[in-house]
């Protein structure tokens, strides 16, 4: 997931705040890792890796989501975004700020 950031009244097109599965897909671009890899091929890469799970910037190791899935084996990069999908929404959910938090960040300011 990705939202802008509010604007600061200047004219300049406001970069993304990449966050969630949209901020594991950038570090996977970054780094040698190579498909198909394992989870401890993963874990090895890129687990110490702190990846923001909100809008606000809070954020949680990789290797923390990684040991939700039960999957031992990722045959792409896609297939790794999948399967961290739902423990990163779960995560989201469970640490967020609660009902006036979330709708806060829903707002465009």
């Amino acid at each position: 997931m990705g939202v802008r950031p509010p604007s600061s009244g200047d004219d300049d097109e406001p970069e993304s705040i990449e966050f969630g599965i949209a901020a594991v897909d950038a570090k996977l671009r970054e780094s040698d890792l190579s498909f198909p890899a394992t989870t401890d091929d993963v874990q090895a890469a890129l687990g110490h890796e702190r990846i923001p799970y909100d809008v606000h910037g809070n954020d949680v190791a990789l290797g923390e989501m990684l040991a939700e899935v039960t999957t031992t084996e990722f045959r792409s990069r896609q297939e790794l975004l999948n399967e961290l999908h739902e423990p990163f929404e779960t995560y989201r959910r469970e640490n967020s700020g609660g009902v006036f938090q979330q709708f806060r960040s829903m707002l465009p300011f």
